[in-house]
């Protein structure tokens, strides 16, 4: 069984999975009957315009976000989070419970007020949400969870969505929607009473309410590491375009020549499309977190709505009814494009969470999720503005409108590159490595999770780096000669990757040592090639004397690593020069494989060449 659905499985994940998801579905339950009910209700009935209702609740439901959330992070770094989803859980029975009754007794105003109450209660979710899951899954297994979180929650959405519909149009709409939403809070709370403890990250915290100064604050704990800021940016930025596509999916589809139920249908291929990405995602990663597949994600969501763009018809058929909506050629690529934006959004987004959950520091991890869903909430205010200040100030397409999403997607993506190259780097090496080789790792736990670290590995070809570099889940400082350093195209990359470059000349070996020295007195993984050159016969040469100097400087653990079933390859020396021969094979399988650490006393040149050998002694 795959890694995803192992852990439905499993209690630590379970129940707190179909927690999160009944309270997304029961939610758009909710919100969408009683949009529908108001959209059908005569103006005597409502307290207000219906248009100026369904837009107040719009507005309640996210307002919550910006009063609350800077709050709700302290709570669940606070305090056992397990125990506040189910206290939380509890708050929706009491929602529910009201709106049950305000539905039987058709009070709008009653309604409206308890719109806003649910978005207190997910806002206060949210943050909980979260940072349980990297307290409970390991780093290993936070990508899957992520994946199976983005999943679940875009599944329910839909299917609390085509629900709402069904109720909406049963006679007795108002009695049927009371008891549903109060018997799937029950639910949530049964389910909620399941999860395990999570223990809190940071009980000695000082609770106080203060809103501005808590958000200002919570916004300063986003801000204190660059990538996990850019993360949570990038996340806010999937949210503004989810929202700007989600919410012109009626005009869209009236564009296209649909009746009502073809909206269901476009939101049905977006909602599959991004469910799907989140657990291809998992998949193509090998279950790690992995920021070279995000700009993959950009790419293609900047792909796919270009073509959206030139594949909606200018002149469409009015269709009678959804099969002949959903059966008309001439909206099969609009169909295409809209699952695979929703596909690549999914890819775009997994990484970026588990990127957000994995970097922030355990005693404030809900309170920089708390920034994010702060962020988050920004950015969808942001798309309604701008959404309204396009299409009903200056008035242009709806076509016209998702173009120039792309457009700011692209814009986004190559800002985001050049701002942290991190995700540029992992993606070229993702690239190479997933392209030209089918890569398998094996025990490569043995490389510490934090502090300096010296790996050492056999060199078999030029790809070697590239492939290290992609297969170890921390970022490697490479020593490279100098001449290969400066090479005029490749230059930038390997400076952008902090390179530490070394040659023959006194001054530059004292300046390489130096640099060493400084990467592992502050906690960073150095690589270093011991053999100094590529094999000439695939075995492993002496190793040189520059592995014992490093350590007599930074006395760290040591350790091994072995190269497998790159020998014969094209970038190999293998039936001459490398890269000077026509390849004899492609996509050949390759393992990355570490040993345990070796404490800097015992890892000397030869007993560390013995080492190497061993790991590569069962190559295939």
């Amino acid at each position: 069984m795959s890694q995803q659905f192992q852990l439905l499985r499993e209690r630590r994940f379970l129940p707190y999975f179909i927690t999160q998801a009944l309270g997304a579905f029961n939610d758009n339950v909710y919100k969408n009957v009683l949009v529908i009910m108001v959209a059908f209700a005569s103006a005597e009935q409502l307290p207000m315009d219906a248009t100026l209702f369904i837009n107040a609740a719009a507005g309640l439901f996210i307002l919550p976000f910006f009063l609350f959330s800077a709050f709700a992070g302290e709570l669940a770094d606070k305090y056992d989070k397990a125990l506040i989803m189910r206290r939380v859980k509890w708050l929706e029975v009491v929602i529910m419970s009201s709106a049950a009754i305000a539905l039987y007794y058709e009070s709008w105003t009653v309604l409206l007020g308890l719109l806003f109450m649910m978005g207190t209660q997910s806002a206060f979710f949210g943050p909980v949400k979260y940072a349980l899951l990297p307290q409970t899954l390991s780093d290993k297994e936070l990508v899957s969870g992520n994946a199976l979180v983005e999943t679940g929650t875009f599944l329910s959405i839909l299917l609390g969505t085509l629900l709402a519909g069904f109720i909406a149009h049963h006679p007795h709409a108002n009695v049927v929607a009371g008891a549903a939403v109060l018997a799937f809070a029950l639910l949530g709370v049964l389910s909620a009473h399941a999860i395990p403890p999570a223990p809190a990250g940071n009980p000695t915290l000082n609770l106080r309410y203060k809103p501005i100064a808590l958000m200002k604050q919570t916004l300063r704990f986003a801000r204190q590491d660059k990538v996990t800021l850019q993360a949570i940016l990038g996340i806010s930025w999937f949210w503004f375009l989810g929202a700007s596509y989600l919410t012109q999916f009626p005009k869209y589809t009236a564009l296209l020549g649909g009746i009502e139920t073809g909206v269901s249908f476009l939101l049905t291929l977006f909602s599959i499309g991004i469910a799907v990405g989140a657990l291809l995602c998992d998949k193509l990663s090998g279950h790690r977190i992995e920021p070279g597949i995000v700009p993959l994600g950009s790419l293609g969501l900047t792909g796919f709505g270009l073509h959206l763009f030139f594949a909606t018809p200018a002149s469409p058929t009015v269709h009678s009814d959804l099969i002949a909506f959903v059966t008309d050629p001439a909206l099969t690529w609009v169909f295409i494009d809209l699952l695979m934006i929703g596909v690549f959004g999914g890819i775009f987004i997994v990484p970026l969470y588990s990127l957000m959950q994995q970097r922030a520091d355990k005693a404030a991890r809900a309170r920089v999720i708390a920034a994010n869903n702060i962020f988050n909430a920004l950015f969808m205010v942001a798309s309604a503005i701008l959404g309204i200040t396009l299409l009903v100030v200056i008035k242009i397409s709806i076509a016209e409108f998702f173009l120039l999403l792309t457009v700011l997607n692209l814009l986004v993506a190559i800002y985001v590159s050049q701002l942290v190259p991190i995700f540029a780097l992992r993606f070229f090496t993702w690239m190479i490595t997933h392209t030209l080789y089918r890569v398998k790792h094996k025990d490569l736990h043995h490389i510490p999770e934090q502090g300096g670290a010296l790996l050492i590995c056999n060199h078999v070809s030029y790809m070697d780096a590239l492939l290290l570099a992609g297969a170890c889940h921390r970022p490697i400082r490479f020593v490279m000669f100098e001449d290969l350093y400066k090479l005029p195209v490749l230059h930038w990359f390997f400076r952008t990757s902090k390179v530490i470059p070394i040659s023959h000349r006194g001054r530059t070996i004292r300046a390489a040592m130096n640099e060493i020295q400084r990467a592992l007195d502050n906690g960073e993984v150095v690589l270093i090639f011991p053999e100094g050159h590529l094999t000439f016969d695939g075995e492993i040469d002496q190793f040189r004397r520059g592995m014992d100097m490093i350590l007599q400087r930074s006395p760290v653990p040591v350790v091994p690593m072995a190269l497998q079933g790159l020998w014969g390859s094209y970038f190999s020396r293998h039936g001459g020069k490398a890269m000077l021969k026509l390849p004899k094979r492609f996509w050949s399988k390759v393992t990355v494989v570490a040993g345990p650490a070796v404490e800097p006393e015992k890892a000397t040149s030869a007993y560390m060449r013995d080492e190497v050998i061993r790991l590569r002694a069962d190559r295939p």
